[in-house]
């Protein structure tokens, strides 16, 4: 059944299926929940007996007073002991986060150019302007000679070493 992958009416149908299943659980949970509670009210504290007199009724009064301090006590003491737990639940959580260590991406290539790399180095505050290619001779691609019969005019000729000339100078 691993090779063959499940339609996705017969998926919804399965989930509301163990949804409504686990709800069940839950309601029989809480219902034995409110018995176990009932159960151990019975068992620990007894219903007080309200005939007698009056000091017989200021007895019974110090003894549950006596066991509500005893089961402060026993809440405060239980209190510390979690919190402590928590913390050190939270403890071993960081280590095991610094022992696992923080896996890095995969660095990928990018072209920039030089005043985004300096505008990066430097923040955008640094705003550096350099233009790298103003400061190189333009150079022109020289035109290949004309056939002969051309070069026998010597005024064209002169022209041609002039604008070459020109090329080589700084604009």
């Amino acid at each position: 059944m691993s090779d063959k992958k499940m339609s996705s009416s017969r998926r919804h149908h399965l989930k509301s299926v163990m949804l409504s299943i686990a709800a069940g659980w839950l309601e029989n949970e809480k219902k034995e929940l409110v018995e176990s509670k009932k159960t151990y009210m019975a068992q620990t504290c007894p219903a007080p007996s309200t005939s007698g007199d009056q000091a017989a009724l200021m007895e019974t009064c110090k003894k549950l007073h006596a066991l509500i301090d005893k089961i402060d006590e026993d809440r405060y003491d239980i209190e510390a002991k979690v919190g402590k737990a928590d913390k050190e639940i939270d403890d071993l959580k960081i280590k095991v986060v610094d022992l696992a260590g923080v896996k890095k991406p995969a660095l990928k290539k990018v072209r920039m150019s030089a005043d985004a790399m300096l505008k990066a180095l430097l923040g955008s505050k640094h705003t550096v302007n350099m233009d790298l290619r103003a400061n190189l001779k333009q150079v022109k691609k020289e035109v290949k000679e004309e056939p002969a019969e051309a070069v026998g005019d010597w005024r064209k000729n002169i022209e041609d070493k002039a604008d070459r000339k020109k090329m080589f100078e700084t604009s």
